[in-house]
């Protein structure tokens, strides 16, 4: 059974478990889900570690040959399947370490859940994403376990991610723009740049950046 556990956590940690506890949905993103219940449940793991450079996230860049999303870089994470259980009790805590397994292949007994994030809507897929944060309290080997849905798995240090000169403001052609990162040969923009952005900025890790600093999402690196 998966469960939160908010005991023992490295100190720097700190800030990240109590913004979990007191940010608002609207706080992470306009789009919220369907009042009438609608979307599909599904849940990603923010997973926080320690590196040689100090703290850093686990992400994975999708294989290039997906329909939905392909080459993007993401955290961990998927749809709840049956054998999940109740996304109203456990269900989407060990959504968020199963999916992190398969598409990693971290073991989730290194894994300790400390806090979800509200839920937010990708009206392009039409699901309903929960952010499950966990601390990587025992690292164990990750990468690529089926290259026909992972390109590479990868962190990234919390001082990159926080660096103004890896921040910019990421330009869809249809004229979106949200924050992004150019960190480890690769641009992290759309939900997951938008959660880490606010993970950044709730934890009291953000520096000033550019925000004027465009990019526009054909980059490759």
């Amino acid at each position: 059974m998966a469960r939160l556990v908010k005991e023992g956590l490295p100190e720097w940690l700190a800030p990240v478990a109590r913004a979990a506890e007191t940010i608002r949905p609207s706080q992470l993103s306009r789009f919220l889900p369907p009042g009438d219940g609608g979307g599909r449940q599904s849940a990603v793991l923010i997973l926080f570690g320690e590196g040689e450079r100090g703290p850093e996230l686990l992400l994975m860049e999708r294989a290039g040959s997906l329909r939905s999303h392909a080459g993007q870089p993401a955290f961990p994470g998927g749809a709840l399947d049956p054998e999940d259980g109740d996304p109203a009790a456990d269900g989407l805590l060990r959504a968020a370490l199963r999916e992190a397994e398969e598409e990693t292949g971290l073991d989730p007994r290194g894994v300790q859940l400390f806090g979800v994030l509200p839920p937010l809507y990708i009206p392009v897929s039409g699901f309903v994403v929960t952010s499950v944060l966990g601390w990587w309290r025992e690292p164990s080997p990750v990468g690529v376990v089926d290259p026909k849905e992972t390109a590479r798995v990868f962190t990234v240090p919390v001082a990159d991610l926080t660096d103004p000169a890896h921040r910019v403001t990421a330009v869809h052609p249809r004229g979106h723009a949200g924050p992004a990162f150019l960190v480890e040969s690769a641009l992290v923009w759309g939900f997951t740049a938008g959660v880490i952005d606010r993970l950044l900025h709730f934890a009291g890790w953000e520096r000033p950046w550019d925000r004027d600093k465009r990019v526009p999402l054909d980059w490759r690196a």
